[in-house]
């Protein structure tokens, strides 16, 4: 993913810009910055767990884009704090995200804004939902939804497919998922609520799950004061990919409980995470053929579209925003990138001055919604809207 944040830089940040890939392993970064050939782009070894070197390698920049594993977004938040930059992550999991929250005196008091939560789910789902709570007076239900598609021709595959950390794949796939319930905070049963939702062509009828994720950290609070009582997120996996990563997790490789091997203690999670990320890529027949769409679905009431004079009856609506993405080939990326371009967005307009907000916020606070859906369109993302009327819409 950070990757893909770095190429969007590269097309569309500004000539006068500057890009730093931060990595532990420097030989890596500083390949990845020669092969985009780009006099703006540079790299520096820069190691998370130690704050005050971290922050003066990275001294100057503005925004710090954060893809490391979701584990160490407290360190990377600190390092941002001690650089004096803002910062933008890709989510953490609901529990990390509710501590990064309490950092938000620390930014707002240094003049510094940090977004949390700024991929794909969470991020565009959470600035869908934003969308959709705009329209309506009160908000009684948010409910976000991602599936895909991918029909494409592959030639070899590696035996587990990722595009992002298998461990956290993993952890959502084996920690109790969050959903907001009748205006409270509760847990449901990993992988449960897997009932058949239709999403437009070509992704079709899919199972989405309850997995952990942030969205359900934020919206709640968020959307306080227009009533919401329930909240949910839900994703849909390929059934192969499922079966693989649920034996992962029923045979035990999704704990961090270390085990001993030889005298070396080493938890399982760690190896087959570090074993999976370094599978080669799929080796792909033609042009890709992926499609995901992420969906926000927001019920609640409001006045007739007619007009909103005093004392009119309001009425039940339903408003589906879907975000789809079939990826950007010239760049050689799939749906992949509705996650890994959002934090250059929002890095972007942080660097432009269109973000005025400080302290620690989610998307759906400080993102203008249609600024954002304006450059997703510049990356072949499109933004659909329906309304409905009445609350039966399947969620």
């Amino acid at each position: 993913m950070g990757r893909i944040t770095v190429r969007d830089l590269v097309e569309f940040a500004g000539k006068a810009d500057s890009i730093v890939i931060a990595d532990y392993d420097f030989a890596k970064a500083q390949d990845f910055a020669d092969s985009l050939k780009d006099q703006r782009v540079s790299a520096v070894r820069v190691d998370v767990r130690n704050h005050d070197e971290a922050a003066n390698a990275l001294a100057g920049c503005k925004v710090i884009i954060n893809s490391v594993q979701y584990q160490m977004n407290l360190d990377v938040m600190q390092i941002a704090l001690r650089a004096g930059a803002n910062y933008v992550d890709l989510g953490g999991l609901f529990h990390m995200t509710r501590r990064q929250m309490e950092l938000h005196d620390e930014f707002k008091e240094k003049g510094l804004l940090a977004i949390i939560g700024m991929g794909a789910a969470p991020g565009i789902t959470n600035i869908l939902s934003r969308m959709g709570a705009d329209e309506l007076d009160q908000v009684t239900e948010i409910h976000t939804r991602v599936a895909g598609r991918d029909l494409s021709n592959y030639s070899w595959t590696p035996a587990l497919p990722v595009s992002y950390s298998l461990q956290t794949i993993l952890e959502e796939f084996s920690y109790q998922p969050a959903v907001f319930t009748k205006g409270k905070f509760t847990f449901v049963e990993p992988m449960s609520g897997n009932k058949p939702h239709r999403f437009p062509s070509p992704v079709g009828v899919q199972r989405p799950m309850h997995t952990l994720h942030s969205e359900v950290a934020t919206l709640p609070l968020s959307f306080a004061s227009k009533g919401v009582k329930e909240v949910t997120f839900k994703i849909a996996f390929d059934d192969e990919f499922l079966d693989r990563v649920r034996f992962l997790r029923d045979m035990g490789m999704a704990s961090h409980e270390p085990v001993d091997i030889g005298g070396i203690k080493v938890s399982p999670i760690s190896v087959v995470n570090k074993v999976a990320m370094a599978q080669g890529p799929a080796k792909m027949k033609g042009k890709p053929k992926q499609y995901e769409i992420v969906r926000a679905i927001v019920k609640g009431w409001s006045n007739p579209a007619q007009g909103k004079k005093t004392g009119t009856k309001k009425s039940k609506y339903t408003y589906i925003l879907d975000c789809h993405t079939e990826g950007m080939p010239k760049w050689g990326v799939g749906t992949d990138i509705n996650t890994g371009t959002p934090p250059a967005i929002a890095a972007m307009m942080i660097g432009r001055g269109e973000i005025s907000d400080l302290g620690v916020i989610a998307p759906e606070n400080c993102i203008h919604a249609k600024s954002f859906v304006r450059e997703l369109a510049r990356r072949k993302m499109t933004v659909e809207i329906t309304r409905k009327r009445g609350w039966d819409v399947p969620v």
